[in-house]
């Protein structure tokens, strides 16, 4: 009876020890997961910190990068209007003298249209021997009441080399067909039919035309006769005598170097 009462004892006192073990092994257990948990989890969370530390740099040069774009954009704007208006005045300083007698708006013979750019000088004649500069205006002046054509001119020269403008040049005139939106059209007049120019009206056509190439940034090569668009023997004189016309295109060059 005793040595199973010390059996039943040691028995009850080994359940007592194995739950004691067993426990702090839970324990001990526990507290690794616990611990490797947390070490994961802080290596996840750093992972993820230098992920988004990596990002973020780069985010500040793009916003710094599109800083540096956009002054640089409003420097070189700055300047191209500096330098815009540097060439004005000095095509306003070299502007050949003229009567400024603009049209009246209308559907006829002014438009108002703008011209958004010019790429050419478009050279006419009246085909009216011996009328005037101030009459050829008036002619186009007439049209809003008339309504026959639609006609006009930037400029006229007279016999006496005389010049009227008739329509802003930043404005579109009726005068060179489909040319109309991208040109400047000057009409010459002439005393006779063969249309020959007297030397004043010649004199004051290079003088112009210079003066127009200097504005708009163009050369002898951008002035065109009437004929070179349609085909229309206007002016007269330069499509039936060519080696004129390659002499005025050679004064012209000589007048934009002298501006």
């Amino acid at each position: 009876m005793k040595s199973k009462g010390k059996s039943s004892r040691s028995l009850s006192g080994r359940k007592r020890t194995n739950k004691s073990y067993s426990s702090k092994r839970t324990g001990h257990v526990s507290r690794n997961r616990t611990s490797y948990r947390n070490r994961t989890g802080y290596r996840r969370n750093s992972g993820y910190r230098k992920r988004s530390g990596r990002r973020y740099p780069w985010f500040r040069y793009l916003i710094l990068l599109g800083i540096v774009v956009i002054c640089v954009i409003g420097i070189s704007n700055c300047a191209g209007k500096r330098r815009a208006a540097a060439i004005q005045q000095q095509g306003e300083d070299n502007r050949p003298a003229m009567d400024v007698e603009l049209l009246t708006v209308n559907s006829y013979s002014r438009p108002g249209i703008e011209l958004k750019k010019v790429n050419g000088i478009v050279v006419h004649y009246t085909a009216n021997p011996g009328s005037t500069a101030r009459q050829n205006r008036d002619y186009f002046e007439g049209l809003k009441d008339t309504h026959t054509t639609k006609a006009s001119a930037h400029f006229v020269i007279g016999l006496d080399g005389e010049i009227v403008q008739c329509i802003p040049t930043s404005e579109m005139a009726y005068a060179s067909n489909n040319r109309n939106s991208d040109t400047i059209a000057i009409e010459c007049c002439h005393p006779d039919a063969d249309g020959k120019f007297t030397q004043e009206t010649y004199d004051s056509l290079v003088e112009l035309t210079a003066w127009l190439c200097q504005k708009f940034g163009l050369d002898a090569d951008d002035v065109i006769r009437h004929y070179d668009v349609t085909g229309k023997l206007c002016p007269l004189y330069f499509v039936d005598h060519e080696d004129a016309w390659k002499q005025f295109k050679k004064d012209v060059d000589a007048a934009i170097q002298a501006l």
